[in-house]
């Protein structure tokens, strides 16, 4: 103890390797939003030079692509417009639609961050997507992904009747039905989106790729946390169905038109309806990809799985 009227004092050299430490993180913080604002400079640049060479080659479009891409001057406000535009009714009007989402972009740089991934993510995965611009304008799973991440930062807001109503209209234009509470990540890719489906509890992690017609849902009316967590870099197949508090691992892959009701292990393969894994439920077979999501190899299982049937 120490004696009476002393004052007990921390280490200085506590106090200036904390400090140390927040200054490193701090300046790495830095480091990574300068490069993030590059990166997304370096795309935007990309996608008014591909909008130019377009409206060039074909001047039908030259007016379209001034409206929507070439007359912006961010991706934020080029997105801002063009969703505001699909997605507005005669009592939603576009000007309200594009003040919300380019505040919601401009308030949240991780959004952006988000939006760079997923075009880059369709650019890469996706053969038929020929430009940057090409996915930005026409690719409706990424437009409705984008819509989403503003009708869930809404809901997380509280904001919650204008998040069902942006919903609502994501569905009706879209035709992909995702709740605003459901969490997703970046570098998302929905490969043609037309009928996906996921419940509100849902979570998608990064990098991951659904095709169309996918449906991350519940087993019925209950309540509470009720819907798939799907873990980074799965890769999930045209019609496939996953129910319930089910976790997907990390890797894993699910085949086109499975149903599945169960657990999967990262970088298992799940098949068939009800899905079962490929190699057995006691020691699947474990594949060699760390990223299907991003490979988008739907039939290096079949061999193994037609020799067990």
């Amino acid at each position: 103890m120490p004696p009476a009227g002393e004052l007990r004092h921390q280490s200085p050299s506590k106090d200036k390797q904390s400090s140390d430490t927040q200054s490193t993180e701090a300046a790495a913080a830095a480091i990574s939003a300068a490069a993030a604002d590059a990166e997304a400079a370096g795309l935007w640049t990309q996608i008014k030079a591909e909008a130019r060479r377009d409206a060039e080659a074909e001047p039908a479009l030259a007016s379209y692509l001034y409206s929507t891409i070439l007359s912006h001057s961010s991706l934020e406000r080029s997105i801002s417009f063009h969703l505001g535009n699909k997605l507005c009714s005669s009592t939603l009007l576009s000007t309200l639609l594009y003040d919300l989402f380019l505040n919601t972009f401009s308030s949240d740089p991780s959004l952006r961050n988000a939006t760079v991934a997923d075009l880059r993510a369709a650019r890469v995965r996706d053969p038929a997507c020929i430009s940057f611009s090409h996915c930005l304008l026409n690719y409706k799973g990424f437009l409705a992904i984008q819509a989403h991440r503003v009708s869930h930062k809404l809901w997380t807001q509280s904001r919650k009747p204008l998040a069902l109503a942006l919903h609502s209209r994501i569905s009706d234009v879209f035709a992909v039905d995702i709740h605003p509470a459901a969490k997703i990540g970046k570098g998302i890719l929905l490969d043609h989106a037309t009928g996906v489906v996921v419940g509100e509890t849902a979570v998608i992690g990064n990098n991951v790729s659904i095709l169309h017609h996918v449906t991350l849902g519940g087993t019925g009316k209950a309540c509470g946390d009720r819907h798939p967590k799907i873990g980074d870099g799965c890769l999930i197949g045209a019609g496939a169905t996953i129910l319930g508090n089910v976790k997907i691992g990390a890797g894993a892959k699910v085949g086109a038109g499975s149903v599945v009701l169960i657990d999967v292990p990262c970088r298992a393969t799940a098949v068939g309806n009800p899905a079962r894994l490929v190699g057995g439920k006691e020691k699947p077979t474990i594949h060699d990809e760390e990223c299907p999501g991003e490979s988008m190899d739907h039939t290096s299982f079949i061999s193994e799985w037609a020799r067990q049937r």
